[in-house]
């Protein structure tokens, strides 16, 4: 049985390519509350480590629970660089990519390290370096298999001819992408190979947004379930007549289950109760919604769902955790609609406290939904200040998170 790993924040940041598929993941950590240990918010916070906190995390969980078949990016620092990386994780070496950046200098010493790493299999990946220090930085770019760029700073013309010339093995990476049309203004210039940013839930309203027929139909059976007063044979009825999305309905609460062998829906509803299946056909129906976006949409709604039901005790809402559930789920509809978050909101029925959350940022619905904001960015700083305003421990943030990774893991 895998040691548990010591408590830190993690999150997962997906980096998509050209086509909005997710080709890799960065990992980003925090072992400490900021406002608790203000010394860490020093650039040396993580010198005094001889542990990768990524691949603790990797060995921890299986990599299988964070990607299925994608590289994981993981931080080293300019200790942890010469740790013995095999002994604390036993992944596959080519789908780990060791993430460095300015506090590596470019002196034998890490050169000689970097090219052992290399010689492992592992990968290597370069952020938070300026053009003026390509130059020196040319024993370790000639290792190196990505390079993140600040794509509001490089003119990628430039960049495509520099690394084209002198290193055509690395491919380019565009970071801080906040929003759509950024991301295709990007992708039309060309150069870059990999995208990161908020941009992938940052809806696009441009004029007047026709929702499909069949998304028509899927919010309506959400309206059937979350009605007050709905009854659980007439929603049953109403998902009896789409085969396809029953099957994959019972299939879903079967696996949350333990294969407990539910064959109807109606058996569903006996052995969950209402309230359970309530949250099953939602989760569901969003399935369903979200088919024709890209798949992160569908993972980031699903793991905001039980995130944010996880996070209901700590933040004294046990009595709101459907709500809060609900909340996450629908906290991407905007972007799958393509309407303000008001406008796809009136087409599905919710409560008031989602809705406050949602749109008005207001409500305690709304303080959770802001923390998984800030902690999706990887903002640690403004989450350790929420952690001490709530006095919650970080170990209860990363159980939760972690719970919805593995739990995400199961359902699909």
């Amino acid at each position: 049985m895998p040691q548990r790993v010591k408590v830190m924040l993690m999150v997962l940041v997906p980096l998509f390519d050209e086509n909005m598929a997710v080709k890799a993941y960065s990992i980003f950590s925090q072992k400490d509350n900021y406002f608790l240990n203000p010394m860490l918010l020093g650039t040396g916070q993580n010198d005094g480590t001889a542990m990768v906190e990524g691949l603790e995390l990797i060995e921890s969980m299986g990599i299988e629970t964070l990607s299925e078949d994608k590289e994981i990016f993981v931080p080293v620092g300019n200790i942890s660089v010469f740790s013995d990386v095999e002994s604390q994780c036993g992944a596959p070496h080519q789908r780990i990519v060791f993430l460095i950046d300015n506090t590596i200098p470019p002196v034998a010493a890490y050169i000689n390290r970097l090219r052992e790493l290399k010689a492992k299999g592992y990968k290597l990946a370069v952020r938070k370096l300026a053009v003026s220090d390509f130059g020196n930085y040319t024993e370790i770019m000639k290792l190196t298999d990505y390079v993140f760029l600040n794509n509001k700073k490089i003119a990628i013309e430039k960049a495509r001819l520099y690394f084209g010339k002198l290193y055509p093995q690395i491919k380019l990476c565009a970071g801080g992408i906040d929003s759509m049309e950024t991301y295709e203004a990007l992708k039309k210039t060309g150069g870059y190979q990999l995208y990161e940013g908020e941009f992938y839930r940052v809806p696009v309203t441009k004029g007047e947004h026709v929702v499909a027929p069949l998304k028509v139909n899927y919010i309506e059976l959400l309206n059937v379930v979350n009605d007050a007063d709905f009854d659980l044979l007439e929603a049953a009825n109403v998902i009896g007549r789409d085969t396809a999305f029953t099957i994959s309905l019972l299939q879903m609460v079967n696996r949350m289950t333990v294969n407990a062998g539910i064959t109807t829906i109606r058996h569903a509803a006996a052995m969950l109760g209402q309230k359970e299946l309530k949250k099953w056909i939602n989760t569901a129906v969003a399935n369903k919604l979200y088919a024709d976006k890209p798949s992160e949409i569908t993972r980031l709604s699903l793991l905001r769902a039980k995130f944010a039901e996880g996070l209901a005790a700590a933040f004294g809402l046990e009595d709101k955790s459907e709500e809060l559930f609900l909340m996450g789920l629908f906290s991407v509809l905007d972007v799958i609609l393509e309407k303000s978050m008001e406008e796809a909101l009136d087409m599905v029925m919710v409560g008031d406290e989602i809705r406050d959350a949602l749109t008005k940022g207001q409500g305690p619905c709304a303080t959770v939904y802001e923390f998984m904001k800030q902690y999706e960015n990887a903002n640690w700083q403004e989450v350790s200040r929420q952690l001490l305003l709530v006095d919650v421990s970080i170990d209860y943030v990363h159980d939760a998170y972690v719970n919805a990774l593995k739990w995400y893991k199961q359902l699909v």
